[in-house]
């Protein structure tokens, strides 16, 4: 077996595991929105539980989904074709990723730590 052969295993394992990610996310997502059903009036706690608890295994998938464009890529085709290729996939997951983020949390990552309560600026306030 060649290096680029191994390579190409790996990514492959890298979207075998990201496939089953997204399939264990979807069912444990449904029995935490079905718990929540159970303890919660009303369908929105639910909808919101499994939603966000989905949201993250898509995230996941989508990490695992690059780290496999990448080892494909970079070791077994290694053409400028190839790597613009690669770029604009990773563009669109990036995008995808920040978008889905951005649904779960409710909040832009750099708003979030003004909504938790702390102040928008890292600095320490002046004296």
């Amino acid at each position: 077996m060649t290096f680029e052969e191994a390579m190409d295993r790996v990514a492959q394992a890298f979207e075998g595991i990201a496939a089953v990610v997204l399939g264990v996310g979807l069912v444990v997502s449904v029995v935490l929105g079905v718990r929540a059903r159970g303890r919660t009036p009303g369908p929105h706690p639910a909808y919101r539980v499994l939603r966000q608890s989905f949201g993250g295994a898509i995230l996941l998938a989508l990490e695992l989904l690059v780290a496999a464009d990448l080892l494909r890529t970079v070791a077994v085709e290694a053409t400028l074709e190839s790597v613009l290729v690669l770029a604009g996939i990773v563009a669109i997951r990036t995008v995808l990723s920040f978008s889905l983020e951005t649904e779960i949390e409710g909040v832009v990552p750099w708003r979030r730590r003004a909504q938790e309560g702390g102040s928008a600026d890292p600095r320490p306030p002046d004296p």
